[in-house]
C-alpha cells in the first residue's frame, strides 16, 4: 500500500487546504490549483496519490510547456527558486498536513518530483498508522453503500461465500494463470494512446490507482492486457453493470475456486463484478453490481 499514499497538501503561501474532495482523481480526493499559460487562465486537479501523473484540468496545455500554478484561496503565485534537475523548469512546492512538502515540476509532461519530511521518525509513524498492511489502515474510505436487503435475500445470500469490503485478493491472468500482483499492487499493462502500467489496489472495496502514463477521467482504456503473456484481458462478452463501458477480466482467488473477476475499463468508474456462473455462490460485499 505504500505504493499508492495519497498526499493531503496545503497551499505554502497561506496554509488553506488544496483538497478539493468534490473532484477526485484516481478515486481519491485531488488537489486544486489555478493555472495560467502563455495565453490562457484555467483551474487543475491533480491527483493525491503519489507517483500518479492524472489531472483534469479545463484549459489544453501543450506538451513540455511551462505552466504557473496559484492558489485558489489567496491567489498567489506557487513557485520557488529551485529547479527542476530533468528539465531545469522551477518546481512547484506544497506542504504536507503530515508535516514536510512534496514538490513537483511546472513543466507539462515532465514527472519529476521529490518529497521531503521535517521529521522523518515522526513521518514514517504517520504512514505506517494510514497505510499499515490491510485495508482498514490504509487511511483509504471503502465506500459502504446502506444494505437494503429483503428477507428472501439474506436467506439466500447465507447459502454463500462472501467476499467482505477489504478482503485482499489474490489476482492472477486468466490466460497464463501468472500472478498479476507486484510489490502489494494489482500490475497490468495498459494502452491509451501510449503503452505503460496500470496500479489498482488489490483491496476489495478500496479503488485507489496509479498509472504511468496519463488517464484522463471518464474515459475507457484502449485496452488491458496481461505483462506476462500480453495478451489481451478486455471481455468479448460482457460490459460495465453501471456505465455499459467494456471490462477486464481477471481470476481471482477464493476458498472454494478461481473466479472470473470483471473491472471496468472507464477511468472513475467503481463497478466490478463476477460471472454469471459465479453468482450463485459467491457474493461481493459492498459491490456497485448488488
Amino acid at each position: 500500500m505504500y505504493e499508492l499514499m495519497s498526499f493531503k497538501v496545503k497551499c505554502p503561501m497561506c496554509g488553506d487546504s488544496l483538497m478539493d474532495h468534490d473532484q477526485q482523481i484516481d478515486n481519491e480526493p485531488s488537489i486544486k490549483l489555478n493555472i495560467e499559460t502563455n495565453d490562457k487562465k484555467g483551474t487543475i486537479n491533480l491527483s493525491s496519490i503519489y507517483g500518479s501523473y492524472n489531472y483534469k484540468a479545463d484549459i489544453e496545455m501543450s506538451k513540455g510547456e511551462v505552466v504557473n500554478f496559484y492558489c485558489p484561496h489567496c491567489t498567489e503565485q506557487i513557485i520557488s527558486e529551485i529547479n527542476c534537475l530533468a528539465c531545469k523548469a522551477p518546481m512547484i512546492p506544497f506542504y504536507l498536513h503530515m508535516g514536510g512538502k512534496v514538490s513537483i515540476c511546472s513543466r507539462t509532461g515532465c514527472k519529476d518530483h521529490k518529497v521531503e519530511f521535517d521529521d522523518l521518525s515522526i513521518a514514517l509513524n504517520k504512514l505506517y498508522q494510514e497505510y499499515g498492511v490491510g485495508a482498514e489502515n490504509s487511511g483509504i474510505e471503502i465506500e459502504n453503500k446502506p444494505k437494503k436487503k429483503s428477507k428472501k435475500k439474506i436467506a439466500s445470500d447465507e447459502k454463500k461465500e462472501i467476499i467482505e469490503s477489504g478482503t485482499f485478493l489474490q489476482t492472477y491472468c486468466p490466460h497464463c494463470k501468472k500472478s498479476l500482483l507486484e510489490d502489494g499492487m494489482l500490475k497490468v499493462k495498459i494502452l491509451n494512446g501510449e503503452s505503460g502500467f496500470l496500479m489498482l489496489s488489490p483491496y476489495l472495496n478500496v479503488f485507489s490507482s496509479k498509472s504511468t502514463v496519463f488517464l484522463p477521467e471518464d474515459k475507457t482504456i484502449e485496452n488491458v492486457s496481461c505483462p506476462h503473456c500480453d495478451k489481451t484481458l478486455i471481455s468479448k462478452d460482457k460490459e460495465c453493470g453501471k456505465c455499459g463501458s467494456p471490462v477486464a477480466k481477471i481470476a481471482v482467488s477464493a476458498r472454494t475456486k478461481l473466479l472470473d473477476f470483471y473491472l471496468c475499463t472507464k477511468k472513475g468508474c467503481k463497478w466490478h463484478g463476477l460471472s454469471e456462473e459465479d453468482l450463485f455462490d459467491i457474493r461481493l460485499d459492498d459491490s456497485d453490481e448488488w
